[in-house]
């Protein structure tokens, strides 16, 4: 899978199955497979199983649960790109008729649509798809219990919904536009809606004794959208590269990078938990790292797709058992371990192609009223404005070709930065948002809102 030049360092490949193995045995799960990424290719893949002899290898699908989500909302941002709708439309410009129709598209992709968690009537991971022919039985006759867009809910209705927006929007089933649109393209062969061997069987384990009871493994029919797909880790590592670099032939850089971004309120445990949610993307802070991914779960079936983007490391665990191991800490604790192992090695420091001299004007040290702040002009052609000295409110800015710029995060995320010169051409201060930046504190050259005491600075005496 792998060449030499790629391999993980023995000590970091001893680490990576040690935390597997730990896992596998404390959680009693009766098979565990994992695959780690690095550079955007597979160069580790581990397993640890209850049969003698035979190990899940990377191409044995598991049920990968609610991980179909992330795909579902893949669908959803290529409709936006394409211009088939904008994430701020209500759904009931698009599938009338719901009962949820007030909700957006977005708040539907980051569950802060108000609805319910799972749809009425029987336990829908265990009983066919065929109990919940149509929407509204999905749904039920009262599908909102929360104000919408007030808090994040999460909700298997409503990624159903989604599934049914795309089908709506394309004239084609789900599974056919996933199969077309992201399993094709990204070389996804062992992805499907339905197991295709060798697949594992899917297990509970006794919580208080060492014996298994086989799962039903139903078709979702209806909710498929929300987790009915099977998948390996071979093939999910390939999907981890995706969401940290995108694919011009699936969904661009830019709006991987938009799912990736906390999109929904949090609740008051999860600010102390540090987890969000993004556009059909989970968020968390652990070890220090920001990680975006996904669980999932089904019965007889665990998933975890983790991914740090700053450090270029993601990890796929997939196991066959109702409960047991946390396959959340677990990819977590892999992208750690690799991450703290074998850090990331940066990128040559190259200096800009270009120098505009007006441009280049722009950079060096400026003032907020009394707080001292550093404009670079960066090797992307970006402006990175930041305080001096402790926390404080910091971006990056792009051109927009005009001499203006805009903020891309931050306080400053979509806030106009000008500089602002005189007649002669000279540059006086720079305009953030209205904020006034100077070279000196409080420039009594500068218009400063408020104005500057004429007597200028002076001592207590």
């Amino acid at each position: 899978m792998t060449s030499p030049q790629e391999e993980l360092l023995p000590g970091t490949r001893r680490a990576l199955l040690h935390r597997i193995a730990l896992a596998q045995a404390e959680g009693r799960a009766p098979s565990l497979a994992a695959t780690v990424v690095r550079g955007g290719q597979a160069v580790w893949h581990g397993a640890r199983t209850s049969v003698d002899g035979h190990g899940p290898d990377e191409n044995v699908q598991y049920r990968i649960g609610s991980i179909t989500k992330t795909f579902t909302a893949v669908l959803v941002m290529r409709l936006r790109d394409e211009g088939l709708l904008d994430l701020g439309d209500p759904l009931e410009k698009h599938l009338p008729g719901t009962g949820a129709g007030e909700a957006t598209i977005a708040e539907l992709l980051a569950h802060t649509a108000g609805l319910a968690a799972e749809s009425p009537g029987p336990w829908w991971e265990r009983t066919p798809g065929t109990l919940r022919p149509e929407l509204s039985d999905v749904l039920g006759e009262q599908p909102l219990l929360h104000p919408v867009g007030r808090r994040h809910h999460y909700s298997n209705p409503g990624y159903t919904v989604l599934g049914a927006l795309v089908e709506e929007l394309r004239g084609a089933p789900w599974e056919e536009v996933l199969h077309r649109e992201i399993l094709e393209p990204l070389g996804l062969h062992r992805t499907s809606a339905r197991p295709q061997a060798p697949h594992a069987g899917g297990w509970a384990v006794h919580p208080w004794a060492d014996a298994l009871l086989p799962e039903p493994l139903e078709d979702l029919g209806r909710m498929a959208p929300a987790g009915q797909l099977w998948s390996t880790t071979g093939d999910l590592a390939r999907f981890a590269a995706f969401l940290a670099a995108g694919d011009d032939r699936v969904l661009g850089a830019e709006s991987v990078r938009e799912m990736r971004m906390p999109a929904a309120p949090a609740e008051a445990a999860d600010v102390l938990d540090g987890a969000t949610y993004g556009l059909g993307l989970q968020i968390q802070r652990r070890d220090g790292r920001l990680l975006v991914g996904h669980s999932g779960s089904l019965p007889g079936f665990l998933a975890n797709l983790t991914l740090s983007v700053e450090d270029d490391v993601a990890a796929v665990v997939l196991a066959n058992c109702t409960s047991g191991p946390l396959l959340g800490a677990v990819g977590a604790d892999l992208v750690r371990i690799v991450a703290e192992a074998e850090p990331r090695i940066p990128e040559p420091w190259r200096p800009l192609r270009e120098v505009d001299p007006a441009v280049l004007e722009l950079a060096g040290q400026w003032y907020w009223g009394t707080s001292a702040f550093g404009l670079r002009v960066t090797a992307d052609d970006l402006l990175a404005l930041g305080p001096l000295t402790g926390s404080g409110r910091r971006s990056r800015f792009r051109s927009n070709g005009d001499g203006t710029w805009t903020g891309l995060e931050g306080y400053f995320a979509g806030e106009p930065l000008r500089p602002v010169r005189r007649p002669d051409g000279a540059l006086t201060h720079l305009d953030l948002g209205s904020f006034v930046f100077t070279r000196q504190p409080y420039d009594p050259e500068v218009s400063v809102p408020g104005g500057v005491d004429p007597e200028g600075w002076r001592g207590i005496g």
